[in-house]
């Protein structure tokens, strides 16, 4: 495989953007494109591979956290099969296309931003939680897993959180903000090792030790840093919207498409 091999201090730098941004409605993968690209890193096979692998790293901080709930709690498990169907079978039929021509898109990531900005800042505006919002996955319906899991695919666009259009679409379906937002995470457990392993299949017979071993650096920085960041996200939710993250995505698509950041 192509590739200029991730040094320790990109890998370290990589990491902690991943762990920082996963579980945000700002879109790691774009943040992970973005931050490669200032530290001159080229877009090759081995880096979207890299960038696809590290995010286990985030998701693996879930798995820890959350362990009961995933190993022991049936119903929740079979809500997350359900909701994982239609992405994953959307990932597969579409793997080609997001990694060869979608990954490394500038001008998709900065338009993705700016309109993803828009509509979290427009649904934070207009939508009211329902007395009656469901408050508990076991009462989560499957044909609303279904649901969530088309929400989801939307983010194999570069620019689309992941963890930001399942919340809408579950808040769109009627969930408490609570429930939704643990949901999300949950959901990125099946999804993201899903992802890391069908990419490897695919392409990591290619890789070296040495990049193995930047893979593994990054890996434990986004872990460490994203058990911090799950447990600050879900203390903000508490008291504030999404809407200062919208503003954010808006500024940072603009200057990706005046130039100001690489693209």
């Amino acid at each position: 495989m192509e590739g200029n091999v991730v040094t320790f201090f990109d890998s370290v730098i990589m990491g902690i953007v991943e762990g920082l941004t996963e579980f945000l409605p700002i879109s790691s993968t774009a943040h992970l494109i973005i931050t490669a690209k200032l530290l001159n890193l080229a877009h090759t096979d081995y880096m979207k591979s890299f960038e696809i692998s590290i995010q286990t790293g985030a998701i693996l901080a879930v798995v820890v956290m959350y362990w009961k709930e995933l190993f022991t709690n049936m119903e929740t498990v079979k809500r997350l099969i359900v909701t994982f169907i239609p992405t994953g079978a959307l990932g597969f039929a579409f793997y080609k296309v997001v990694k060869g021509y979608l990954l490394g898109n500038g001008s998709v990531i900065a338009w993705a931003f700016v309109i993803g900005g828009v509509v979290l800042i427009a649904f934070e505006m207009l939508h009211r939680e329902k007395d009656d919002a469901i408050e508990e996955i076991s009462r989560l319906p499957y044909a609303q897993c279904v649901m969530i899991g088309f929400f989801q695919a939307l983010a194999m666009i570069p620019g689309v959180s992941r963890s930001g259009i399942t919340i809408i679409g579950g808040l769109l379906l009627g969930l408490r903000r609570r429930l939704i937002v643990e949901f999300s995470f949950l959901l990125a457990v099946p999804t993201m090792f899903s992802a890391t392993a069908y990419d490897l299949y695919k392409s990591g017979g290619a890789f070296s030790l040495e990049q193995f071993g930047s893979l593994a650096a990054g890996f434990v920085m986004s872990f460490i840093v994203a058990m911090g960041c799950i447990k600050f996200f879900l203390r903000y939710i508490r008291r504030h919207t999404f809407i200062p993250f919208g503003v954010y995505r808006i500024i940072a698509g603009a200057a990706l498409l005046a130039g100001l950041l690489p693209s």
